[in-house]
């Protein structure tokens, strides 16, 4: 078996898989948040994931046999790109040698993004294609990719990104404003879905293969301010963000000739965007595929970590 470990802004995760990619265990746990407040500091998140990781390895260990983990695979970085770095994967990585170093296996290394890929493709069995377009849609990342499939992970290009707040921060912050707890996409996803009315125009923020969502999150403001109802203005987010995407999509799919489309992260759970973003690229206009990580796996997760190590393992396995 193969052991994943992802520490991330908001989540401490581990997930064990098996030779043939099946997995045996997914164990995660959310780091904990003040109310009122809109985030943690690095340091703090630090502290619970120390906190949280023997907690979770004891959890699981009382379900496998331990003998039979080959190998570790942790996230040591945001994105396979120089000069990546978060001081939250400092913890996966530290603990993902200590566990190596223990059980005398191997140790290999990812990162956060490509574990997100990984775990939708797993999820929701495609892109099929080598070369594909991804959205990764977080409270730490909003970012167009072009992506090409290797041996061992990916090699990713970014089309575009947000200059300002990421797209997980602007429902975040609407949601923190409506009195709802942090992480708040969950709840205001849950808020939108009783209203059926007209919906609140939110000027989008889009220049070519970049985007904003300072403005919109202003815009927003506002409307509450003025007194529409908080469930209209919470619709009014979700199709905001839906709506940036399907521009930039637009342009993406017309430029590059790749039609098939990955969307991963916290966002992309919602299942709103989900389908605002379905009926607006599917039509034939358009002619894109949309595949979409089932919600458990498009939040942070160990999964797509501990599948690429796999990947990693039988290539390593191959080339003895």
């Amino acid at each position: 078996m193969i052991i994943g470990i992802d520490t991330s802004c908001y989540t401490t995760s581990l997930a064990i898989i098996d030779r043939g990619g099946n997995l045996i265990e997914d164990a995660r746990k959310v780091l904990s948040v003040k109310p009122g407040r809109r985030g943690l500091q690095q340091s703090e998140a630090v502290f619970q994931h120390v906190q949280n990781l023997p907690f979770l390895l004891e959890k699981v260990s009382q379900k496998i046999d331990f003998t039979e983990i080959k190998a570790v695979c942790v996230s040591t970085k945001p994105r396979p790109v120089e000069k990546s770095y978060m001081p939250v994967f400092t913890v996966s990585h530290g603990f993902g040698k200590v566990l190596a170093l223990g059980k005398q296996i191997s140790l290999f290394l990812t990162t956060h993004q490509e574990g997100h890929l990984m775990a939708g493709i797993w999820s929701a069995k495609g892109p099929e294609g080598k070369e594909f377009l991804a959205v990764h849609l977080s409270g730490g990342t909003s970012e167009v990719l072009r992506v090409k499939k290797h041996k061992t992970g990916f090699f990713i290009e970014i089309l575009g990104a947000t200059g300002d707040l990421h797209a997980g921060q602007f429902v975040d912050r609407i949601g923190v404003a409506l009195g709802m707890p942090f992480p708040a996409g969950s709840h205001l996803e849950k808020l939108a879905a009783t209203y059926s009315g007209e919906i609140p125009y939110l000027k989008t923020g889009v220049k070519g293969y970049d985007f904003s969502f300072s403005g919109p999150e202003t815009a927003a403001r506002k409307l509450l301010a003025e007194g529409n109802p908080p469930e209209a203005v919470a619709r009014a987010v979700e199709q905001c963000v839906a709506t940036t995407l399907e521009k930039v999509l637009r342009r993406a799919v017309s430029d590059t000739g790749l039609k098939e489309i990955l969307i991963v992260g916290g966002v992309a759970a919602n299942s709103y965007i989900r389908q605002r973003l379905v009926y607006r690229l599917e039509h034939r206009a358009v002619g894109a595929k949309l595949f979409f990580a089932e919600p458990v796996y498009s939040t942070d997760n160990a999964v797509g970590i501990a599948q690429i190590g796999l990947l990693i393992y039988n290539n390593n396995e191959k080339n003895k």
